[in-house]
């Protein structure tokens, strides 16, 4: 049977790596270090994906804009000490390299910086399988559609052959922005039922489920 996308385009943070309860415990004590009001897990785990300005705004919105930096460097302190012990999801290698091998041209669109981001595929091993791949601070966050965009054109794959896979809303608001079907995971950052809320063309509840779910409709 023919394959129904060309380009699948996935999140990172909680959509391949295990990393979102890692992500909110380093902004809880980000916060906490500057003696500011420390967010709840629950808040901490919504901003994942998002750009630092619109982060800051959800978490605190009087705080002024020049403490982002400071916020932002203790963030980093704090996740880079227990960085090396966050795992991919179960099945995640594997599948990945199975893609590749399926013929799947395969990218990132994710929050996480340029220098994140590269270190996170080399640490995996992944970032032979990923043919482009763009990050937050190179253009617009998410839920800004830029970032699919500017993958697509590099790779020449329209839109209604283009799949972007996430865990968050704002994954699938940068896909709805961007005019591609997503399909969301429901073992990351954002609970099931606002994930659903946003009408995915699927919902998956882990890596397996997601390779089949392609196997079926991709």
């Amino acid at each position: 049977m023919a394959k129904r996308f060309d380009l699948l385009v996935f999140d990172w943070d909680g959509t391949l790596l295990d990393s979102a309860a890692h992500i909110a415990c380093a902004l809880q004590s980000a916060f906490r270090d500057l003696d500011l009001p420390v967010p709840t897990t629950e808040a901490a785990r919504h901003v994942i994906g998002l750009g630092l300005e619109d982060a800051m705004m959800y978490l605190n919105p009087g705080l002024d804009r020049a403490r982002y930096a400071e916020v932002a460097d203790r963030y980093r302190v704090h996740f880079l000490a227990g960085d090396h012990a966050v795992e991919l999801f179960p099945a995640v290698a594997s599948g990945i390299a199975a893609l590749n091998q399926q013929g799947y041209l395969l990218a990132v669109a994710t929050g996480k910086s340029r220098r994140g981001l590269d270190r996170a595929l080399s640490e995996t091993g992944l970032a032979p399988y990923f043919h482009a791949t763009r990050c937050a601070d190179e253009g617009f966050p998410k839920p800004h559609p830029e970032m699919l965009q500017v993958i697509m054109e590099m790779m020449g794959v329209a839109t209604n052959r283009t799949l972007m896979i996430g865990d968050t809303t704002h994954d699938l608001q940068l896909a709805r922005n961007a005019a591609v079907p997503a399909v969301a995971v429901s073992y990351g950052a954002h609970l099931i039922e606002d994930l659903e809320s946003m009408n995915p063309a699927g919902c998956v509840g882990s890596f397996e489920q997601l390779l089949q779910w392609l196997k079926q409709n991709g």
